[in-house]
């Protein structure tokens, strides 16, 4: 199984982040593909974008987020879509990167799905 990280999509590219996973729903801004690096672009794993503006990374909203969030996996695509990211990181022997776009670097959706994934 993969050792689970996140990094902000802007940072630079390491070698150490192994499979690089974007989870945002929006292509971030100014980023080209080809600097992304991406093994997979998982866009239905993101919160919708009503929770998403709903949160709007207001700090005082999270647990709340991370619960509607939570909720919103549970179905559809997004259900899909987070049983595909747990078959990559069982099938992965070295690292996964998660990937986001948000300036808040805490309290984010990569927050609530490594604490998923790592149960």
């Amino acid at each position: 199984m993969a050792i689970i990280k996140s990094k902000r999509i802007y940072e630079a590219y390491s070698s150490d982040d192994g499979i690089r996973i974007l989870v945002d729903r929006l292509w971030p801004r100014g980023i080209s593909k080809e600097k992304a690096k991406l093994g997979f672009w998982l866009k239905e794993v993101a919160p919708s974008n009503e929770l998403r503006k709903w949160y709007n990374h207001d700090l005082n909203k999270f647990e709340e987020f991370k619960e509607r969030y939570i909720s919103e996996l549970k179905v559809g695509l997004q259900y899909e879509a987070l049983t595909e990211l747990k078959q990559i990181i069982i099938n992965t022997s070295g690292t996964v990167t998660l990937l986001y776009g948000a300036k808040e670097e805490t309290f984010n959706q990569t927050f609530v799905l490594m604490e998923l994934l790592k149960k």
